[in-house]
């Protein structure tokens, strides 16, 4: 299925995120964990690549693995260090398998390599490829706080403008953790003429250590509130796990109250996380 059609349909779900092994190690494993996440009957799962596509081979057996398991998969793909060639192969790799949705991304710059030098400067470009390429959904990322490297919110959505434009068909976005940045940010898309559906991204923090590399990633601000439950249950993981589950689950809940049609899950491949939000959503989420 489409990610598109669910996003255009009348039954609110959420999705989630896993990522396949490092190249070479643990495929089997990682396999297992699709089938435990598919088991929890989430809406659909993107499948993250690595940098530089080092692990394609596993991101494409992962994906039609999802797809096997009776549940929508979604690949990311990145482009910054991928030629023509590259991208048509697994793009192919991808049809041949099934996978019909495609998560286009820049990547990161690597390290020695200018934008100028590449094949692929934005994920636009990838966009207009997936496009021509084959009959695939093409989803984009964006950033309800701003892309670290953008000159700042309105220059980064016009920028995203320019990338739903190529060709994107709906939107996934970084994680926050106040839903009122979100809802600001999608008066700001419309303001910009963006109207593509977008799937608001929610990470259950389950463990005090993870907020610390979480914040110096991605400049993602974290309200008062939240911050409390840190400092009251940070140093007790059972409880910093329940807490965790449960301040996403009043996330999502607020966020398909308030009309979007599904919330994507950053679950770290742990299925308890995404089955616990679903079971706290049971009456509300049909599966």
């Amino acid at each position: 299925m489409k990610i598109i059609n669910h996003l255009k349909g009348t039954n609110p779900g959420v999705s989630c995120e896993l990522f396949p092994p490092k190249q070479g190690s643990q495929l089997a494993n990682a396999l297992g964990i699709v089938q435990s996440i598919a088991e929890q009957k989430p809406s659909f799962i993107s499948v993250t690549y690595g940098a530089g596509g080092s692990n394609a081979g596993e991101a494409v057996a992962v994906a039609a693995e999802v797809t096997k398991c009776g549940v929508p998969s979604m690949a990311h793909l990145t482009c910054i260090n991928a030629d023509e060639k590259k991208i048509e192969d697994v793009l192919s790799r991808l049809r041949d398998r099934g996978i019909k949705n495609v998560l286009a991304l820049r990547g990161d710059l690597p390290e020695g390599m200018t934008l100028e030098n590449a094949t692929f400067q934005h994920a636009s470009d990838l966009a207009k490829k997936i496009k021509s390429y084959g009959d695939f959904c093409v989803g984009g990322a964006c950033y309800p706080e701003g892309h670290p490297e953008s000159a700042g919110l309105n220059d980064d959505i016009e920028k995203l403008k320019i990338k739903v434009d190529s060709g994107v068909e709906f939107l996934v976005t970084q994680m926050f953790f106040d839903n009122d940045i979100m809802y600001n940010y999608m008066y700001r898309l419309l303001a910009h003429g963006i109207t593509v559906p977008v799937v608001p991204g929610v990470m259950p923090v389950t463990n005090a250590a993870q907020i610390q590399h979480i914040c110096k990633l991605s400049d993602t601000k974290l309200p008062p509130r939240f911050r409390a439950i840190v400092e009251k249950f940070g140093d007790d993981p059972e409880a910093m796990k329940q807490a965790g589950i449960n301040y996403a689950t009043a996330q999502v809940l607020d966020l398909l109250a308030n009309g979007f049609m599904d919330v994507h899950i950053y679950t770290m491949n742990k299925p308890e996380i995404i089955g616990g939000i679903l079971n706290n959503l049971s009456c509300i989420i049909k599966r």
